[in-house]
């Protein structure tokens, strides 16, 4: 398998579930609260190394307590470490769950993830330019996903940016990706195309295509599964129940980082699709984001 490098944000998950959300002023009692490793992109190298995937990890973070469960989540899914380290705080993420549906809201303060610069991306440009596939995110300043994209695109790399959270892209970026991976708001934001079902899902990705992306525009739609888009070919690859739905907050990562894994294997994007689904589908039916993703197994098993 070809080796899987990933740019991202590291943040520490503070999680509380309760039955709805507060009103502002408003405190009510919670359910539950847990504390875990989070942050999309290393939600994704943890999915690609549990997927099966040699996966490098690039990103910035503390010298705390926060930075030190990072470095352990990493070691137990097989993600070797590329690290810069800072004096800042590591990250951290406020999640609400709603008991019940396992709807989510999420608040993030990257911390020292947040000053990650196109030099610190450079200094591991061997990580970035020899690796057979790439994936970044939006959670780190853009100029360095922009010049990450640009050492990965300039080695070889197949490349995948998953436009999350939703931001204004700069000229140029989405040439620079072979795959995007925008779930419905996303894709409505940087296309324009209000997205509920397949046809607009397809709708928006021929948007995306417009603007540049090289190969093909994939939509994550929760339970609706995934539109493939690719200009010659059209899919819509249904979502994999594994079981009762308990927490949604790790899906979208969980499918980026298998989907990755699968195409370092040499698989075709469509078949990946669905490996990147089955992970989803088994990451909802457990409680949290890195914690939730399944092993290469579990995947095989439930495929």
């Amino acid at each position: 398998m070809g080796h899987v490098a990933i740019l991202g944000v590291f943040v520490a998950d503070t999680t509380f579930t309760a039955d709805r959300q507060p009103r502002m002023g408003e405190t009510i009692l919670g359910r539950s609260f847990t504390l875990g490793p989070g942050g999309k992109g290393s939600n994704q190298a943890v999915a690609a190394g549990r997927a099966g995937a040699e996966v490098q990890f690039v990103a910035r973070i503390g010298r705390d307590a926060f930075g030190d469960m990072a470095r352990s989540a990493w070691a137990d899914a097989g993600v070797t470490p590329a690290v810069i380290e800072s004096d800042e705080a590591t990250g951290a993420a406020m999640i609400f769950i709603e008991a019940g549906s396992g709807d989510n809201a999420i608040i993030v303060a990257p911390g020292a993830a947040g000053g990650i610069t196109p030099a610190d991306v450079e200094a591991r440009a061997d990580v970035i330019g020899g690796a057979a596939v790439f994936v970044t995110q939006l959670e780190q300043p853009l100029d360095a996903a922009v010049r990450a994209l640009e050492i990965a695109r300039d080695g070889g790399a197949v490349t995948i940016l998953n436009p999350a959270p939703a931001a204004e892209l700069p000229e140029g970026m989405l040439a620079l990706c072979d795959y995007v991976t925008p779930n419905e708001t996303e894709a409505e934001a940087l296309s324009g195309v209000a997205v509920t079902d397949a046809e607009s899902a397809r709708a928006a990705a021929e948007v995306l295509l417009s603007r540049g992306v090289v190969r093909a525009a994939i939509v994550t739609m929760g339970a609706q599964g995934v539109l493939f888009h690719s200009g010659e070919r059209t899919e819509m690859v249904p979502a994999v129940s594994a079981g009762p739905v308990v927490e949604t907050t790790g899906a979208g990562d969980a499918f980026n980082g298998a989907f990755a894994a699968a195409l370092a294997e040499g698989r075709d994007p469509v078949e990946a699709a669905r490996f990147g689904c089955a992970c989803a589908g088994l990451s909802v039916t457990r409680p949290g984001a890195a914690a939730s993703m399944p092993d290469r197994s579990e995947i095989d098993a439930l495929l």
